[in-house]
């Protein structure tokens, strides 16, 4: 009895059903296909092959949500309520700061919301299917369930099949599954319970035909395919916000609160003593907007840029600006094992034949390397059984090497690419080898017979394939000397197992003769007969680089994590080599392991777990999120369609791109240009300096703010003169700021910021450290002000003179505080302690100050800033005692410096 569209659609089992009871449920003819009345109602019922992407934010409401901030709530405040007191031109400066905010912000999450349309595309092909008992071609997208659909090698499947026919059948899944190698398929009933990469009866969307041909029936399209349920999760998750952003919103919260509350006391302190209200509201807001950072946005922003420039420099592409700070700020890292860590070619590393161990050295296709004897070089004309075991890894394979783009690639079976190599790094060339042995039949690998033989002139045949299908057919075996002895097949054994234990792939290799008359070839001809060549065993190696990588990783305190979709014990090979080991050991887990733990057992698995093997995509996410609920700051690496979920609800995703899909890239806040996990580490050491870089920016700016507001609350409760104007604070607060903070933003990296562990994800922005410097420079810069202004005013009584002064005095302290801060200074000192150090990049600083300098010049010197600013001009001596009281600065610098070293 057929079951209900609904039914079709949730059932999740196809592989746990026998073909002829599939094509029942879905009221097919495996022969003939649908008929087109049938495709037609079944598409009104199911609607077309295609993913929908949820409907993205209007334009306007995104670029309007960017103002949603609360540092920017406080500029907007400060920007109306200058216009209501008509001071348009401050008010339009102010505006003019979150304006550009708010377009940057905006131009940047327009990039970052095309992962499902990319997910689409990845999946929308041709498909030849059998349509009213004809064969024919048609648009992937009109695919409905219950289709017979026809696959050769080199198509792309276009909808999730249950196989019902299969000839050699070999499907590439990485981008779903994770697994580097091509499956073999079969028709044969699984499990309910097997994992995906194991259902070797189904072929999904959007994975490429690379060997053989098969038929499948359509039981899933759309949304209801298992790319299409990574659709979802990609919906589903969380769109986090950034360590970054999180802890900025906390302090412009707690900003925003403090300059409210004391503004409040300000005008209320004023009418206590008599004031009068006008009076003490223009009091209140010249306090606001000496303590609103105006310039804390811009600095923040032009920060994240130019640490976006540097990580672009050395192979990471970052989409969203936040990203650049939060993978300094990482604790783990959990990467991908296909493509990521390890190279994506399939690389023969031993050899076993004669009775010896051999080791091949070189990684990937090219053909460089040497095979090695006890740790020495040998020549294999020297070696003849080991020659003829290399000969017939390359005489009986049917896939080539092809020299592209700078780069080997293998067409065809990744595992018969390694023989390939293998055999070249020797000097065995197939073309030479086939003139002389010309291939006269062939029987193709077969997943029931496991093996692939050929037959060659001159009575050859080549026989490779799982270890169990060739022992069982040998009773000879060759000896070192190429005699003929008795198969050891205990010892053979041994030999595959401890090629296992280092998660190699293992082949056996034989060949019998025959008359050299026989020209064609049979399963009867190799049942029996056969002579033992020997073993190659092969993996994909883990790059060298990311091993370096790895360890420079965990030196400064980031736990790195595999999860993958491969085997459990090839993966944990991997790990072991590449040095996951936590408390000595690579603990391994499966995602069926996974999904039969209690939370609290999950919970510990998955922060104890060095690997995470066979794991499905929404197991993938839950890992992500386990680490998150306990504070963790995760950074996701992957390149496949299977990694898009956990991708994006990471703190910070990252995808490779050469090899990544676009998904994975359209998910992802990084990608790497190089596809190299050795990236990442440059990548956290620009991440941490961007973040050592903004702390430094705060702890620049806030000060003057601090020093202007208390200046301003104290000539409010003893009634004097203000020493700083509105329109001077915005001066500072805006242009003089902007021109001494923004060089601190191309701070280099410090020596010891790998040497250090990651910051407390709970650590607040402001630490209590970093506040006890702010309040001790906020009340040196007080001192400064004030006590300038009230000596000038007294002494000459002319007050625009005394502000003047007590500016550029609040300036000249601010120069030393800008040299104590960074680098430039830092080696200044040590060049007059005579230790030699490299000025390195410090031109930044350099022209900051000249700038400055030539700004402050201006600022007192034009008479139109005379005019606009209510400023007076100084004389040289004037300047002089300007520079000489902000020398102070220095000791007082030195003394914070103690307690809250910012390197």
């Amino acid at each position: 009895m057929a079951v209900t569209s609904e039914e079709i659609i949730q059932q999740q089992q196809w592989h746990n059903l026998a073909a002829s009871r599939v094509a029942q449920n879905l009221n097919t003819n495996i022969e003939t296909g649908l008929t087109s009345d049938e495709v037609a109602k079944r598409r009104e019922r199911y609607g077309a092959n295609e993913l929908k992407g949820k409907s993205g934010t209007n334009p306007i409401l995104r670029f309007l949500l960017q103002f949603n901030q609360p540092l920017l709530y406080i500029l907007l405040i400060a920007g109306a309520i200058k216009a209501l007191i008509g001071q348009w031109v401050n008010a339009w400066v102010i505006w003019g700061v979150t304006l550009i905010n708010a377009i940057i912000g905006f131009i940047q999450e327009s990039k970052a919301e095309s992962a499902i349309a990319a997910l689409a595309s990845s999946v929308k092909t041709n498909a030849t299917i059998l349509r009213n008992g004809q064969k024919v071609q048609v648009p992937s997208t009109e695919l409905v369930p219950g289709d017979v659909v026809l696959l050769v090698s080199g198509d792309k499947v276009p909808a999730d099949l249950r196989l019902i026919q299969s000839r050699n059948l070999q499907v590439n899944e990485s981008a779903l599954t994770g697994e580097s190698v091509a499956i073999e398929k079969n028709t044969q009933t699984i499990d309910a319970d097997a994992a995906l990469a194991e259902r070797a009866n189904m072929a999904y969307a959007g994975s490429f035909v690379t060997f053989g041909t098969g038929k499948g029936i359509v039981v899933a399209i759309g949304e209801a395919t298992e790319t299409g349920r990574i659709s979802q999760l990609i919906e589903q998750g969380t769109s986090l916000k950034t360590p970054l952003t999180r802890k900025f919103d906390k302090f412009s919260r707690t900003l925003l609160y403090i300059i409210l509350g004391i503004a409040a006391l300000t005008f209320a302190v004023g009418l206590a003593y008599g004031n009068s209200w006008a009076g003490m509201f223009e009091a209140a807001v010249a306090f606001a907007v000496s303590a609103i950072p105006e310039g804390l946005p811009a600095v923040v922003t032009v920060t994240l840029a130019i640490g976006v420039s540097r990580m672009a420099r050395r192979h990471a592409i970052v989409r969203k600006l936040p990203a650049v700070e939060t993978l300094g700020g990482a604790t783990v890292i959990c990467a991908d094992k296909t493509g990521t860590l390890t190279e994506n070619q399939m690389t023969v590393q031993a050899i076993y034949t004669g009775g010896e161990q051999y080791t091949v050295t070189g990684t990937g296709y090219a053909p460089e390397g040497e095979i090695l004897l006890e740790e020495q070089p040998i020549d294999w004309q020297n070696f003849p059984v080991l020659a003829e075991c290399l000969q017939a890894g390359l005489l009986c394979n049917d896939s080539r090497l092809e020299h592209k783009d700078g780069q080997w690639q293998v067409v065809g079976d990744p595992t018969e690419g390694a023989l390939i190599t293998a055999a070249d790094k020797v000097g065995l060339h197939r073309h030479v080898l086939e003139a002389q042995m010309t291939r006269l039949d062939v029987i193709p690998f077969e997943s029931e017979f496991q093996y692939m033989a050929t037959l060659h002139r001159g009575g050859t045949i080549y026989v490779k394939g799982s270890v169990e299908a060739i022992l069982q057919r040998c009773h000879q075996m060759l000896d070192a000397k190429r005699n003929l002895a008795a198969i050891d097949a205990k010892t053979i054994h041994q030999e595959v197992d401890v090629m296992a234990q280092f998660g190699l792939r293992v082949l056996a290799f034989a060949k019998k003769i025959v008359p050299n008359t026989q020209k064609s070839l049979d399963h009867a001809d190799i049942e029996t007969g056969l002579i033992f060549l020997g073993l190659q065993g092969m993996i994909d190696p883990p790059r060298a680089e990311a091993i370096k990588a790895v360890e420079a990783c965990q030196n400064a305190g980031i736990q790195v994590k595999m999860i993958t979709g491969d085997h459990a014990v090839t993966a944990r090979a991997i790990a072991e080599r590449m040095g996951f080991n936590k408390n000595g050991e690579v603990l391994a887990f499966t995602g069926t392991q996974l999904a039969q733990m209690e939370q609290s057992e999950l919970a510990t698995a998955i922060e104890n777990g060095a690997v995470f093997a066979r794991v499905a995509p929404e197991q993938k996410l839950r890992i992500v999120e386990a680490l998150q609920s306990k504070g963790e700051i995760v950074a996701m690496t992957g390149d496949g369609v299977n990694d898009a979920p956990a991708l994006r609800q990471a703190d910070i995703g990252i995808a490779m791109g050469g090899a990544g899909t676009e998904v994975a890239k359209e998910a992802a806040d990084m990608i790497l240009t190089d596809d190299n996990f050795a990236s990442i580490e440059a990548a956290v050491e620009e991440g941490r300096t961007v973040y050592r870089n903004l702390l430094k920016a705060i702890a620049f700016i806030l000060p003057v703010n601090g020093g202007e507001s208390m200046t301003i609350l104290i000539s409010v409760v003893f009634a004097r003169e203000l020493p700083i104007l509105s329109l001077q604070v915005l001066w500072l607060n805006m242009v003089n700021s902007i021109a001494m903070t923004v060089p601190l933003a191309f701070e280099p990296k410090s020596p010891r910021v790998m040497q250090q562990l990651p910051r407390s994800p709970r650590e607040p922005l402001l630490s209590k450290s970093l506040v006890k410097r702010i309040v001790a420079i906020s009340i040196f810069n007080w001192i400064l002000i004030f006590g300038v202004f009230e000596w000038i005013r007294q002494t000459t009584g002319n007050i625009d003179l005394a502000r003047t002064m007590a500016i550029q005095a609040l300036v000249s302290g601010r120069l030393f505080y800008l040299l104590s801060i960074s680098q430039l200074g830092t080696a200044l000192i040590n060049q007059l302690r005579g230790t030699r150090q490299k000025f390195s990049d410090a031109s930044a600083i350099a022209i900051g100050i000249a700038t400055t300098i030539v700004l402050q010049i201006i600022f007192s010197q034009w008479n139109v800033m005379n005019s606009l600013f209510s400023t007076a001009p100084l004389a040289l001596n004037q300047w002089l005692i300007c520079l000489l009281v902000g020398l102070p600065m220095i000791l007082v610098a030195s003394l914070v410096n103690r307690f809250d070293p910012l390197d």
